[in-house]
């Protein structure tokens, strides 16, 4: 039997609005995959403890607040400086085209906006993530 991926869905920052995060995390679930959310609320270094502690294969941030050229790179130089940079890291939100291709230069492997499909995040981790 081949293992569950093991996907963090982070919050990070003061951003209060997780009705995506649930819903990505929902629909991992429903595909087979393992999916721990951290809730609200998280700092960049309780995102890291987090991915390193439940051996995450990827973690997932959700961030519609604008904060996201701020804390999406302390969480990769976080997992950098844990040595977990086999983690596969993906954000979800609000993110203008410019920020989006910045991120995936400092390692983000891929930025889903708002009205991506479900199936397509699913397709995406199942292809990026031996099973």
């Amino acid at each position: 039997m081949a293992r569950k991926i093991r996907v963090v869905i982070a919050k990070p920052g003061l951003d209060g609005h997780d009705r995506g995060a649930k819903i990505i995390a929902r629909a991992l679930r429903d595909a087979g995959m393992e999916v721990i959310y951290t809730g609200l609320h998280q700092t960049p270094e309780q995102i890291v403890e987090t991915a390193i502690q439940e051996d995450a294969d990827a973690v997932g941030i959700s961030i519609l607040s604008g904060a996201h050229m701020t804390l999406v790179p302390r969480i990769l130089a976080g997992l950098k400086e844990n040595g977990v940079e086999d983690v596969l890291v993906v954000v979800g939100g609000t993110i203008p085209g410019d920020d989006a291709a910045e991120l995936e230069k400092q390692g983000v492997s891929a930025v889903f906006t708002p009205g991506a499909p479900t199936a397509e995040i699913v397709d995406f981790l199942r292809a990026k993530i031996p099973a």
